[in-house]
């Protein structure tokens, strides 16, 4: 009999042992996930953009050994960190749209070419004849906007900073960063 409350005692002890665990409660059953919401609008986080400008009278300069006309806008924003890391947009409209800059085309007769060239706070807008021939004007009636998209080691990896906004339309660009076209 001894053996037997002795070997009752052990079983009992053994049960208690394997069926007690530091988990207080049981296990549920997970609940069913919601629906996926709207995708919401794309943001403009940390995304700086300047408002349509007029740029002063150009001046005839000589850039690379390349000769044409310049001006600058104001950019106070435009810091050397987003000149090394980020990405810098400009767009010059007239009466018939919106174009990227570099932007190339045929007026006054010849084919010339407008580019930007982007310093610390400032962005010089340059016009030049491709055969080198004289120079075509850069009328103060044109209109400038930059965009500056800030970039660093958390926006690498996003997707947004993998996209090239230079082959996206200024809509495109502005849809993408919520801004007002």
């Amino acid at each position: 009999m001894k053996f037997s409350k002795t070997l009752f005692s052990i079983f009992l002890l053994a049960i208690f042992t394997i069926s007690c665990s530091s988990d207080d409660g049981t296990d549920g059953v997970n609940g069913v996930d919601g629906a996926v919401g709207a995708t919401g609008p794309a943001g403009s986080a940390n995304v700086i953009y300047s408002a349509w400008l007029t740029a002063p009278t150009a001046v005839a300069e000589t850039i690379d050994g390349t000769s044409g006309l310049s001006t600058s806008i104001a950019a106070p924003q435009l810091s050397s960190d987003i000149l090394s890391k980020g990405t810098i947009l400009v767009y010059v409209s007239f009466g018939t749209g919106t174009y990227t800059v570099p932007y190339t085309s045929t007026a006054g007769g010849f084919v010339n070419t407008i580019t930007a060239i982007s310093t610390v706070q400032k962005i010089k807008l340059f016009r030049f004849r491709h055969d080198q021939g004289g120079t075509v004007g850069l009328p103060t009636s044109l209109n400038w906007r930059y965009i500056l998209i800030p970039g660093g080691a958390a926006a690498a990896t996003s997707k947004a900073a993998k996209e090239d906004y230079s082959k996206m339309s200024y809509e495109e660009v502005c849809a993408r960063f919520n801004i007002q076209p």
